[in-house]
């Protein structure tokens, strides 16, 4: 494995900050975001799922400077985003038929396909592999710009590699505001997680990644379904290795019966309560000798809306320990519960 070293930061150069807002703004973001693409540069756009540092996915030179950018493993592949059917398949050099009924059914939207590639897609985008994830996103700027481009659009999350994902804008300046020369300001991401990964080149299909596009709600397109363990060899998504979408302050999920409760496992940790945040849906505890204590609602899509937004606040706030109360069964939690997981993994 290596480490693709990340771009200097400047001192003199800050991102220019595009909003979108009115079809004027939507315009303006819009010529000037297409013009840098077209030129190789990357910037970032935002997604339905998170904000995506984006580049022309037909471009190996402008693919390898969003590795630069975030510091990304060179065996950490990229996600290729589409608009329209016709683009999905030129990346692919095979169009199964589960493909075109799950792409009809959930495209646009959080979902990416895993297919063998096409010989369009280089080597650096899939990190050597043989195959490409595809995803056509459901947000109305990503969707227009890729338009505008005429070319697919290489884009992880917008953030410095292994850190939180960022959903909106200022979250994306905060990290790396100075090293990309353009945030589109699309509003606050509306899933908030990333996509669900779908193996479509093995049998049965395979969740490589969970997301809010849930089992159950794929099962009734394809019949039969299976979930990855870790990941070994040669990997065909983003977002496996054991450690990602970490907070720098220390995480842990938890489940507690009472304030006393979370106190006594708080000590058995080692955690000193008035430097730890909490994150809680369900067993809201008193902010009585706790540093913060953020509600989510018990549900999972806003539970997901708002995860990385809490996240993010915490490490604004300094915050050295992040306690998140873990989320309940069941596979709309899933995308959650794996995202948390590995935020919080030791390696």
């Amino acid at each position: 494995m290596s480490i693709i070293p990340t771009v200097e930061s400047g001192t003199n150069h800050q991102a220019e900050l595009l909003p979108t807002h009115t079809p004027e703004l939507f315009e303006r973001a819009l010529e000037r975001a297409a013009f840098l693409l077209k030129k190789g540069e990357v910037v970032a756009l935002p997604t339905e799922t998170v904000y995506g540092l984006a580049a022309n996915a037909l471009d190996a030179r402008a693919v390898e400077k969003i590795y630069q950018v975030k510091g990304r493993p060179s065996h950490n592949p990229i996600i290729v985003h589409v608009t329209g059917l016709e683009m999905a398949r030129e990346c692919a050099r095979e169009w199964p038929p589960a493909a075109e009924k799950l792409a009809r059914a959930f495209w646009p939207g959080p979902l990416t396909l895993v297919l063998p590639r096409s010989r369009r897609i280089p080597d650096i985008v899939t990190a050597g592999g043989d195959t490409v994830g595809i995803r056509w996103p459901g947000h109305p700027f990503m969707q227009e710009v890729i338009r505008r481009c005429g070319f697919p659009l290489a884009a992880p999350s917008a953030n410095p590699s292994n850190e939180i994902s960022p959903t909106n804008a200022r979250h994306v300046l905060r990290n790396l505001g100075n090293r990309i020369p353009l945030v589109v300001d699309g509003g606050q991401s509306q899933v908030g997680i990333e996509s669900t990964v779908l193996d479509l080149c093995v049998n049965p299909p395979r969740i490589l990644r969970p997301g809010m596009v849930h089992a159950e709600a794929l099962l009734t397109i394809l019949g039969d379904l299976a979930v990855a363990g870790q990941a070994e060899g040669q990997l065909r998504s983003p977002g496996l290795l054991p450690k990602h979408y970490s907070p720098k302050g220390k995480l842990l999920l938890l489940q507690w019966r009472n304030d006393a409760d979370l106190h006594q496992q708080l000590s058995a940790h080692g955690i000193c309560g008035t430097g730890c945040h909490v994150i809680a849906y369900d067993r809201i505890p008193s902010v009585e000798g706790l540093a913060r204590v953020a509600v989510i609602p018990h549900d999972a899509e806003a539970f997901a809306r708002a995860i990385y937004g809490e996240l993010h606040a915490c490490d604004e706030a300094g915050a050295r320990w992040i306690v998140a109360e873990a989320p309940p069964g069941g596979s709309e939690w899933g995308g959650v519960t794996d995202r948390l997981s590995r935020a919080g993994a030791i390696v």
